[in-house]
Parts: C-alpha cells; sequence; structure tokens
C-alpha cells in the first residue's frame, strides 16, 4: 500500500510539474534574479576595459554559433555574462531594437533609436555608428548602476556581431567602476 501511494504522490507531483506555467519563471522575475546576481558580482577594484572585451568577444562567438537561442544563457543567477557589476545586452544593428537585456526586459523589442541618457546623447545612435564604422568600439553615456537609482558615467563597449540567422547586431557591455588610467587610453565616442 505504501508503495503505491509513493507512486501516486511522485505521478502527481511530476504531473503538477510539467503543467504550463507551473515552474516557469516571469520575464520580471527573471530580471530581478539577473539585477541580484549582477550585484552580487560587483568587485571593489575597477573593472579593466580587456575583460568587457574577452567577454564581449565570447558573446559574440556564443551568438554566431547558436544565434537568438542563446539568449537565455545571458540572463538568470550563474550566468557567465552578468560579471563584475556588469552585463552584456545586444540590440539589432538595423532597427535598433533592443534584442536581449538580462536587467530591463521591458526594453526587449523596443526600437530605441530615439532613447536618450540625462545628458540628451542619443548613445544607441553613436553604438551604432561606431560598430557600423569600425566595427566595434567605445561609447560613453550616463546609466543607472544595477540595482540602484544612481545614474553615472558608464563606458561600453560595442561590437557588430552577425547572428546564425543573418541578423547584425550590436553587443555591448560597460564600465562602471572602472580602471581610470586604463580607461584614459581608450578612444570613446
Amino acid at each position: 500500500m505504501k508503495k503505491i501511494v509513493n507512486t501516486l504522490v511522485c505521478t502527481l507531483l511530476l504531473t503538477l510539474l510539467a503543467a504550463p506555467g507551473f515552474a516557469e519563471t516571469t520575464p520580471e522575475q527573471l530580471a530581478a534574479e539577473s539585477e541580484a546576481y549582477v550585484k552580487t558580482t560587483a568587485k571593489e577594484t575597477p573593472t579593466v576595459p580587456e575583460t568587457i572585451v574577452a567577454k564581449v568577444d565570447e558573446a559574440c562567438a556564443l551568438l554566431t554559433k547558436e544565434g537568438p537561442a542563446a539568449f537565455p544563457k545571458f540572463k538568470g543567477k550563474g550566468s557567465p555574462f552578468l560579471f563584475e557589476g556588469t552585463y552584456i545586452w545586444i540590440h539589432s544593428l538595423k532597427e535598433t531594437r533592443m534584442l536581449m537585456h538580462p536587467i530591463k526586459y521591458k526594453m526587449e523589442g523596443n526600437e530605441l533609436i530615439g532613447l536618450k541618457d540625462e545628458k540628451g546623447k542619443r548613445f544607441f545612435v553613436a553604438m551604432n555608428n561606431v560598430a557600423n564604422e569600425t566595427g566595434q568600439g567605445w561609447v560613453e553615456y550616463y546609466w543607472p548602476v544595477p540595482g540602484t537609482k544612481d545614474i553615472v558615467r558608464k563606458v561600453s563597449y560595442v561590437k557588430k556581431c552577425t547572428m546564425t540567422d543573418g541578423v547584425d547586431v550590436v553587443i555591448g557591455c560597460g564600465i562602471y567602476n572602472g580602471d581610470q588610467a586604463a580607461m584614459a587610453k581608450l578612444d570613446i565616442k
């Protein structure tokens, strides 16, 4: 009898867990998880530009291999693309549409060509110009630090990348707490 009850309980649990929507994470929950995780990765020592470039290159290699199917790998606790208090985002080059943002999920699907920072800079225009002109480079703008409402200078490395589906994207990652000496040597737009 005990074995039958255990089997029924296990079957019921498996059925519930497999039910649509039961264990799914909402975009809002995943963004909150990503933001909380990013905060735990922040370091007191300054981020060096080479770390950012290496992560963007890694992201481009992944997107070249897997395309949009790789987007979930950029989100959530434990993602290697959430690191040193920052994160990777991906937007389309042609439409300047946000394709993947691990923290600001409401931006996904939106065209961002007109978005301005607090100083009036249309920074997505600047990012696309850099991607089109040189393939990669650095762009400065003002943006909130993950997990806060503090708007600070952010210097982001952006790179043009073509995914498996042929869509050209811009992969970006920014520095909030940068090594000032190393950043002074960058050609920042």
